[in-house]
């Protein structure tokens, strides 16, 4: 097999230029990643509190109606 120098010298400057950039960009990727979690932290507490909220409001809503059932018995007896 024949090397073919521009290939081989192309492929040691991207590994030179990566060994050189890659500590540069790792607060950088810290930075991205830790964003991306806030996000998805923000995210999960919204979805929570609406959870919570909609569950109240089915509560709410069906201890209105048992009341209601209950109301015309009384008046009844």
């Amino acid at each position: 097999m024949k090397l073919h120098l521009p290939s081989f010298l192309i492929g040691a400057s991207m590994g030179a230029t990566g060994a050189v950039i890659a500590p540069r960009l790792r607060p950088l990727a810290l930075e991205i990643a830790t964003v991306f979690y806030r996000i998805g932290d923000t995210a999960m507490v919204r979805i929570a509190r609406a959870r919570e909220d909609f569950t109240d409001l089915l509560a709410e809503a069906k201890a209105r109606a048992r009341q209601r059932v209950r109301e015309p018995l009384r008046s009844v007896s």
